[in-house]
Order: C-alpha cells, then sequence, then structure tokens
C-alpha cells in the first residue's frame, strides 16, 4: 500500500500520538460528548471551541460552561475563525479573536478553511503574527485539509494536511517536504472509518508522520458534518491512542 511505501514517511516508533478534535455540535445539544472530554486521561492534544461560525455574537452561557470544565480538566481549547479561503477580512478576524479570547479564554486558534497556494502566505502571516500579538502563548493549527504549500510550516505550529474520508484516506501518500519536520506538526482528520480499519489508520497517520488525529465512523454527505458527533467507537480510539497499540 501506498503509506507503506512512500519515502516521505516517517516509523511509529517514538511518535507520540494525541486526539484533536474538530468541535462537536452546540453543548446544550451534546452535553454528554463534551463532558466526555474532561474525563481523565483521555489524550487530548486540542479541542475546537465553535459556537457559531466562531465565537457568536454574545457570549453563550453553555459554551462558557463547557469551555471553563475543559479548562479545569486541562484541556488546550482553539477557538474557531473561518479564513473562508483568504476572503475573511483581516479586521472582522481579530473581532472574532479578541472575542474568543475575551469570553472563553481560549489557548489557541483553529483557522478553518485556510488557503493552500503561496500566493495566500504573505496574508496568513500577517494573520498568526496578529493573533500571537493579542495571544503571546496562542497555539495555531492551519485547517488546510490538505498538503499546503512547504512555507505555511514556518509560521504555524500545527498544519492540517488531511481531512477528508477513509476511502481516500487509505491510499494516501505525504507531501515529501513533512519529513523535515516533527510529527507533531501536523494532524489529519479522517472520517467513515470503520472500526475494524481502526488500527490501520493509525499505522498511516504515524507512518505518514502525524502526531494529532481524529478519527470517526460518522460520514459527511447532504447537511450532515461527520465531526459534530462523536465516533461510535470513542471508547476504542482512546484506548489504543493512550497505549499506542498499533506502534
Amino acid at each position: 500500500m501506498p503509506h507503506l511505501t512512500s519515502t516521505t514517511t516517517t516509523t511509529g516508533t517514538g511518535i507520540r500520538t494525541a486526539l484533536g478534535v474538530p468541535g462537536y455540535a452546540h453543548p446544550l445539544v451534546a452535553p454528554a460528548q463534551w463532558a466526555e472530554l474532561t474525563r481523565p486521561g483521555t489524550p487530548l492534544d486540542w479541542v475546537v471551541l465553535n459556537v457559531a461560525a466562531g465565537p457568536g455574537s454574545r457570549p453563550d452561557p453553555h459554551c462558557l460552561g463547557a469551555a471553563a470544565r475543559l479548562r479545569a480538566a486541562g484541556v488546550r481549547i482553539l477557538g474557531h475563525l473561518d479564513l473562508t479561503y483568504g476572503a475573511r477580512p483581516f479586521g472582522d478576524l481579530l473581532s472574532d479573536a479578541h472575542r474568543h479570547l475575551d469570553w472563553y479564554r481560549v489557548d489557541g486558534f483553529f483557522l478553518d478553511r485556510c488557503p493552500a497556494e503561496r500566493t495566500a502566505l504573505p496574508e496568513v502571516r500577517r494573520a498568526i503574527t496578529a493573533l500571537r500579538a493579542i495571544g503571546d502563548t496562542a497555539h495555531v493549527v492551519l485547517g488546510h485539509g490538505r498538503h499546503p504549500h512547504p512555507g505555511y510550516a514556518e509560521n504555524a505550529d500545527q498544519l492540517v494536511t488531511f481531512r477528508g474520508p477513509w476511502s481516500d484516506y487509505r491510499w494516501s501518500q505525504a507531501a515529501e517536504w513533512t519529513a523535515d519536520y516533527p510529527p507533531d506538526r501536523f494532524c489529519h482528520f479522517v472520517h467513515g472509518v470503520p472500526l475494524g480499519h481502526l488500527d490501520e489508520a493509525l499505522r498511516i497517520a504515524r507512518w505518514q508522520g502525524a502526531a494529532t488525529i481524529y478519527f470517526t465512523d460518522r460520514t459527511g454527505g447532504g447537511r450532515s458534518d461527520p465531526w459534530e458527533t462523536m465516533p461510535g467507537y470513542w471508547d476504542d480510539i482512546v484506548s489504543r491512542v493512550e497505549t499506542g497499540v498499533s506502534e
């Protein structure tokens, strides 16, 4: 299979895998799922808080409570910011970032729908610089969903280099330039992963050098969002990531 033969992959030995949660449905709709994220020992890298395509227009009491519980559990929270592939006005982006910080005391930002082209790099770099100016310890994740121009890796803490279905992921390959960076710089989000292929999916992530992952058996299509609902095999994936069973 390609992920086993690609020269751009790394061995799984020594890679610490953790879960990056793209963001569940609103805590009012999915309280049990948000509560599960505070369970002691859950191997979480971070959780994205997306109130209403961003921080919303006013503090949301349910999201305030969920964020407070995550903080108390020591979980890193990232505020969702939509770059709309470079079309988002810079001022609007900063306003949303300030709301995330002021209301929910986030630890960083997830820049969703981030452009991947070299031409957009200066503007994304400008945004990251501004975000770190208002939150000096901000952890910044760029949600490209594919391999971007390698210059993006010099500016953000992490890049999402795959977001899509299992049918594509199982034959995917890492870009050659990713071998120059440690695994904790890359994230993979994969939906539609059957339980019987969960170990294989974890092996692919480790071979491709992605230390932050989120795999789910939920599928997209129509108006459904595969990331809004916790995987049906949540306990299984937590156990496998905790123990490194596929290494």
